[in-house]
């Protein structure tokens, strides 16, 4: 008990030392507070304008004051002096400027305002900060990308503009369009009548037609059409008969078509093949297999001597009969096409006198060929060595550049004539016949030399009566 006792008081005693200690600290405190107070009020007497100087310098930010071990002391008190609450304003208004600077800098770049933001984000609101910082960044990310289009766009207009202004090709691009404008242009003038035919003459048709009433076992089709004039004469020129050799005609003009766009060379060599050769007409079919011809001379002999073998060698070189006929409605004519190799003596492959009319027109015009091809064109048909048929109906000092057919039931020739007064007009005659009748050469011949006669008549002069002057108009004039 003893013993209990005298540790019981030792305690007692501890803590009395204790609490005398921490009276004489707040004793020293309250001493401190008390001295600094009267200090003040001397220096306000003192200086009165201490006291402002004091308050500006108490705004301005100062560097953090470590706490002494009184100080600390102090804050630790219950009631906290007035000393410690100056350091804890000035601690709280520097805090106030670090994170206003911070705010600053985080709205510049995206982030979140103060990084106690993110100390104070709890696992629950993770989610939510990470959106509120994309709600930051995909804005100024999106006004960048945007910004460089803009940008992207601009600069590759004005390098678009600038590189046009230089392009030396950009003169080139309206001749280019005028090119196509033509081509289209030809196609469109091929398509329709080349031949000018303004007014039918009727002296000229009552003529024809009783020369057609002699012979009433034909079934002619003609057209006669004057190129100065444009005067003309015809009958069923759109019917398609047979056209046997006049079917060369256009297969001439396709070929120098293609001399005039460098797809074939006149001296190219063609080699003769067998399924190429033919009868009824020509001397090539005599020649062996393999025998090698230039391009020109096939073709030459295709029309001065109607060879039958050169045609269908100049049908190959073309690509073939489908691409001919493909050709010929490009050029507009309607009854025009190759249906078989030659010899067709069956008569499938047909034309018209309206289609070799317009070929003609458009060879004479340049629409179809070049003028150097349509000069060695005409020049060839000048030399066909069968001319018994229009060329019996002209008059000395005509020319005259043609093509005939003769077929069992059908005849035909068709050219371009010449007068020696340098009228030119085109004539195309077929005429339907019994088989191999010799009378139709006859309707041709009279057809020709007719039509002939009446274009090289020199023109009529009108009618001019006079009268007898009067005496009154006899002295009027001596006055």
């Amino acid at each position: 008990m003893v013993q209990q006792f005298r540790k019981a008081l030792l305690r007692l005693h501890q803590s009395s030392n204790k609490v005398s200690s921490e009276s004489k600290l707040h004793r020293s405190g309250r001493l401190a507070r008390e001295e600094s107070i009267r200090e003040r009020s001397r220096a306000k007497e003192k200086n009165p304008s201490s006291r402002t100087l004091r308050d500006r310098r108490r705004r301005r930010p100062k560097p953090p004051i470590t706490p002494t071990p009184q100080r600390s002391v102090r804050q630790n008190l219950p009631s906290s002096s007035s000393v410690s609450r100056l350091s804890r304003l000035r601690q709280t208004k520097q805090q106030a400027r670090k994170n206003s600077r911070r705010r600053e800098l985080s709205s510049l770049q995206g982030m979140p305002s103060t990084p106690q933001l993110l100390r104070s984000t709890t696992p629950s609101t993770a989610s939510e900060t990470v959106s509120r910082r994309s709600s930051f960044v995909m804005p100024t990310t999106l006004r960048y990308i945007l910004r460089l289009l803009i940008l992207g766009i601009g600069l590759g207009a004005i390098a678009g503009t600038f590189l046009a202004a230089l392009d030396p090709t950009r003169k080139i691009l309206p001749a280019e369009a005028n090119q196509s404008q033509q081509v289209e242009k030809k196609k469109k003038t091929a398509k329709s009548s080349a031949l000018p035919m303004k007014a039918e003459s009727s002296e000229l048709n009552a003529k024809v037609r009783e020369i057609v009433a002699q012979y009433p076992q034909f079934q002619p089709s003609f057209l006669f059409v004057d190129l100065d004039t444009g005067e003309y004469v015809k009958l069923g020129d759109t019917t398609a008969v047979a056209a046997a050799s006049t079917i060369k005609v256009p297969i001439l003009i396709a070929f120098f078509q293609d001399v005039d766009a460098g797809k074939i060379a006149l001296d190219e060599m063609l080699t003769m093949q067998e399924e190429s050769m033919a009868g009824e007409s020509g001397t090539m079919q005599y020649k062996a297999v393999g025998t090698k011809f230039s391009a020109l001379e096939t073709a030459t002999k295709m029309i001065t001597i109607s060879d039958n073998t050169a045609t269908n060698m100049i049908i190959d070189r073309l690509g073939g009969a489908e691409a001919l006929n493909q050709r010929f409605q490009e050029w507009g004519l309607q009854s025009t096409t190759i249906q078989n190799p030659l010899p067709d003596v069956e008569g499938t492959n047909t034309t018209s006198p309206a289609d070799l009319a317009n070929l003609m027109a458009m060879v004479n015009t340049g629409s179809l060929v070049s003028l150097r091809s349509r000069d060695r064109l005409l020049e060839i048909m000048r030399n066909v060595v069968t001319n018994d048929l229009l060329p019996q109906g002209l008059e000395n000092g005509a020319t005259i550049a043609h093509k005939t057919g003769n077929i069992g039931e059908m005849i035909a020739d068709a050219g371009i004539i010449d007068t020696p007064t340098g009228k030119r007009y085109i004539a195309v005659v077929m005429v339907e016949r019994p088989h191999n009748d010799r009378q139709g050469r006859e309707l041709i011949r009279s057809l020709s030399r007719t039509v002939y006669q009446y274009f090289t008549a020199p023109p009529k002069l009108p009618n001019v009566t006079t009268t007898p002057a009067t005496a009154s108009d006899s002295v009027a004039t001596e006055n």
